[in-house]
């Protein structure tokens, strides 16, 4: 009997402690909740909370170490099999590392072509290199497009950065280009600072050379040349590159402008193969500028013949007016007519000159 009236009092206890620890805990909850930040159990909760954070700390260093210290453990008693698995995946992540390289920089060159593209408003196709000439003297690229993609002998050929050659056969399926970089290349050039003309040609060493300039034109380091479409070879307003040397040849009558290439030719990977194109912007706003400038002056020496005629016209009603009968009239004619004749006279000496200057 006084084992079981222990036992029951012990069961008593301890349900009683239990629902007094809950009740005291909803009151804790309750008043944590209604407090402030600064409330009694906050500041207990703060407390708390910097004398543990420590520990934590340690406790998760030591958890660490014992995970590293599994793991080595594991690594160094596995089997074979397991680190063959580990060695396929290892080759796996590696292999998707590189081609996710592969398509990035793919990407960017695509890209590049692509704004070249928007920049002057080409219509052509793009192309891929599958082939390229190891001979100095023959620099030419194969391209999977030919005839069947619209691809025709003649047709302008650009890389990333500006223009690299230009087809010179086809097939249904393939085409080839010559670089700009072969010595039996040539392309009609203009400079668009100073608008000087010339030839751009390949050469043994690879260096482009921009002949047949004037001596007298103004030509300097890190003027951009484009492409002039002179005689049909290039499409007109494209860019070539930038000038990097000019030098006197023989005698100065002319001069020799070595051209920096946009592109290597043994970095091409795409190119794109101009159908037709509207120019660089900034190669049609000097033509603009131009036409402008003519027609200004045009326009002044319009005012400025309008106004002569003008004055003409004023003095003879002023002539007019001072003529005071039909006599005066009468004798006034006669000078008139000299002077008619000493005018034509004039003209026909305009016309000698006109003839001499001829």
């Amino acid at each position: 009997m006084a084992l079981n009236f222990q036992q029951r009092t012990s069961t008593f206890v301890r349900r009683a402690l239990l629902g007094a620890l809950v009740v005291v805990s909803i009151v804790l909850l309750t008043v944590y909740a209604r407090e402030g930040d600064d409330g009694f159990l906050h500041q207990v909760q703060g407390t708390v909370s910097g004398v543990v954070a420590p520990i934590e700390m340690a406790g998760g260093a030591v958890a660490q170490v014992g995970d590293d210290a599994a793991t080595a453990v594991e690594d160094a008693t596995a089997d074979a099999s397991t680190l063959s698995e580990l060695r396929e995946y290892n080759a796996q992540l590696i292999e998707q590392y590189a081609q996710g390289e592969e398509y990035r920089q793919e990407a960017e060159r695509l890209r590049g072509l692509l704004d070249l593209k928007d920049a002057y408003k080409i219509d052509g196709v793009g192309a891929r290199v599958i082939g390229r000439s190891t001979q100095a003297w023959s620099q030419t690229i194969t391209i999977d497009k030919g005839a069947a993609a619209g691809v025709d002998s003649g047709q302008t050929v650009m890389g990333p950065t500006g223009v690299v050659g230009q087809v010179v056969g086809t097939t249904d399926n393939t085409a080839t280009v010559r670089l700009l970089s072969d010595p039996q290349s040539g392309a009609a050039a203009i400079v668009q600072s100073s608008r000087a003309e010339g030839i751009v040609r390949g050469s043994l060493d690879g260096l482009l050379y921009l002949e047949d300039v004037a001596a007298d034109a103004e030509v300097a380091v890190g003027d951009v040349v484009l492409t002039s479409g002179l005689g049909g070879s290039y499409t007109k307003g494209l860019l070539i590159g930038t000038v990097v040397k000019v030098s006197d040849a023989s005698g100065g009558v002319t001069r020799q402008i070595v051209v920096s290439a946009n592109d290597e030719a043994s970095l091409l990977e795409e190119v794109l193969v101009v159908f037709s194109a509207k120019g660089s912007s900034i190669a049609s706003s000097a033509d603009e500028d131009a036409n402008a400038s003519d027609t200004g002056a045009g326009d002044g020496t319009g005012a400025g013949e309008g106004g002569d005629e003008a004055g003409q016209g004023g003095a003879e009603g002023g002539d007019e007016t001072q003529v005071p009968d039909a006599a005066t009239d009468s004798g006034a004619a006669a000078p008139d007519a000299g002077a008619e004749s000493g005018t034509d006279g004039l003209a026909d000496d305009s016309g000698t000159y006109g003839g001499v200057a001829a």
